[in-house]
């Protein structure tokens, strides 16, 4: 190998290094704000059918809390798993929320469609502010945050939830 192509190996690879990085600081969690978990439990939205749904009444069982949008297909794609999950677990003590970042007439056209046995509340903007504040940088969806019975961040995911991460979650939470 002559040096122009040591050269040329050496920026390809510190360019893929630099590339995984990015990546792995993109898709990974960041800290939870100073105060977010205080304002989590005082948060109150409607249900798609204009009921108030208060996070307060889920604290005290782990609840697995999950942004999603109905023009996400990945949140729309780990729905059913989700809505399996919770039936699985809910005996269990386990409760699932799925907050929409969507406008209120799409999701309950989508509810309509695909009916989930888990409660929904209508976040809107302000659930990509609230996913921010729990670490959730970008703002992305899928976005999954699961809260122990003390009411403390125990895991959070950006991207779609896999049977693997519920399973690993439903086991040390």
């Amino acid at each position: 190998m002559n040096k122009r192509q040591l050269l040329m190996g050496g920026v390809a690879a510190a360019a893929g290094v630099a590339g995984a990085g990015l990546a792995w600081w993109r898709f990974e969690p960041q800290a939870v704000a100073d105060g977010a978990l205080d304002a989590v439990w005082t948060q109150t939205w409607d249900a798609p059918d204009g009921r108030p749904v208060a996070l307060a009444d889920f604290r005290g069982r782990p609840l697995l809390l999950n942004f999603w949008a109905t023009w996400c297909p990945p949140c729309v794609e780990e729905l059913p798993l989700l809505n399996a999950f919770y039936r699985e677990r809910q005996a269990q003590g386990w409760q699932v929320l799925g907050l929409a970042v969507d406008q209120p007439s799409a999701v309950r056209q989508f509810l309509q469609r695909l009916p989930l046995d888990f409660p929904v509340a209508m976040a809107g903007l302000g659930g990509t502010e609230l996913s921010r504040a729990l670490g959730n940088a970008n703002g992305g969806l899928p976005y999954t945050v699961v809260f122990d019975a003390r009411g403390q961040v125990a895991h959070r995911k950006i991207g779609q939830v896999r049977p693997q991460d519920l399973a690993d979650w439903a086991q040390s939470t």
